[in-house]
């Protein structure tokens, strides 16, 4: 029931933050039309290399998950500096939009601690991970108000958020690896692990989430450095005046 469960709200998460990103870059209809395919065929591909096990492969479950969270980040961090353009539309993407989105983040949260309450996972993993994706999908909510009515006057807590965030995605990242049984790496969570972290519907999390909101730290992080360096230029002419 729970898997049954998982599957629909999975789903529905990342078609919220796909529908939600795609509507609001500031893109033609062909654009749309082909990112949105892009982004179809990368789940798809996720899904299907699920559905082979082989991210459950004894040998290969890291490698293979690892590989699935690097190749996004790469390909996005490599158009934001290779590309204005690209740097350009994914920066028109509001700060109060991805608040909201990473506070969708509870959801895999709660799943990840019944999972580890019915067995399925094991050691440190879940309980940092579900509990590190719930504080910060929370704290998420009314910061996104605060961003919404004053950006400037709240970067501070912004930047604490953002680097919180950051770290607990890296810090369950870490201990997924640490605890996969079979690993050369594994020193946590004995048999059982984060095995049920490499099987639909939950590798949706580290396959399509986590490259997601790992992606979505760093655009709020190139929001801040913006916002900051408009700031000390706006100062800097009126210290001129």
């Amino acid at each position: 029931m729970l898997d049954l469960i998982g599957t629909t709200v999975l789903t529905a998460t990342v078609a919220v933050i796909l529908n939600a990103v795609i509507t609001m870059m500031p893109l033609t209809s062909v654009q749309k039309l082909t990112t949105v395919t892009i982004a179809g065929l990368w789940i798809g591909l996720a899904i299907a290399l699920a559905t082979t096990g082989i991210y459950a492969a004894t040998a290969t479950p890291v490698p293979v998950v690892g590989i699935m969270v690097v190749l996004p980040l790469i390909a996005v961090g490599a158009a934001m500096l290779l590309s204005s353009g690209a740097r350009a539309t994914l920066l028109a993407l509001p700060v109060p939009l991805l608040l909201g989105l990473n506070a969708l983040r509870i959801l895999p949260g709660a799943f990840i601690l019944l999972l580890a309450s019915q067995g399925k996972l094991s050691g440190p993993f879940p309980q940092s991970a579900g509990w590190g994706d719930i504080i910060v999908g929370i704290i998420a909510i009314p910061l996104m108000l605060a961003a919404a009515r004053n950006f400037t006057g709240n970067r501070a807590a912004l930047l604490a958020w953002n680097i919180l965030g950051t770290l607990d995605l890296l810090e369950a990242v870490a201990l997924g690896v640490l605890s996969a049984p079979g690993s050369p790496l594994q020193i946590f969570g004995g048999a059982v692990g984060s095995t049920a972290m490499w099987s639909l519907p939950w590798s949706s999390v580290p396959t399509l989430l986590v490259p997601f909101y790992f992606i979505s730290h760093g655009i709020i992080f190139a929001h801040l450095a913006q916002r900051t360096s408009q700031s000390s230029a706006f100062a800097a002419s009126q210290a001129g005046l």
